[in-house]
């Protein structure tokens, strides 16, 4: 049962570990938004947010280019939060 146990437990902090290395998390003044980058890019080519070439760090180029380029995928696709306080969270 010990064994069990300590097996159930191993398994559920490295599932968890491995979800939360796909989540991502950009500072933002009315508060950080946080996405699963596994799901998204699932959905989309990977040129759409990192631009041409080796995809490396979120490449948006600021508010106003974030904005345009999630939630018009977001419109586009009837799909996700569109509305401020949907992404942006204050902790």
């Amino acid at each position: 049962m010990k064994k069990a146990l300590t097996l159930f437990i191993l398994v559920f902090l490295v599932a968890s570990a491995v979800q939360a290395a796909d989540m991502v998390t950009v500072k933002a003044k009315n508060g950080a938004v946080t996405f699963n980058h596994k799901v998204h890019s699932t959905a989309t080519d990977c040129k759409v947010c990192h631009g041409e070439g080796t995809p490396g760090k979120l490449i948006l180029g600021g508010q106003k280019p974030a904005h345009k380029l999630c939630i018009g995928c977001h419109e586009k696709k009837k799909t996700g939060p569109r509305k401020c306080n949907e992404c942006h969270k204050k902790k």
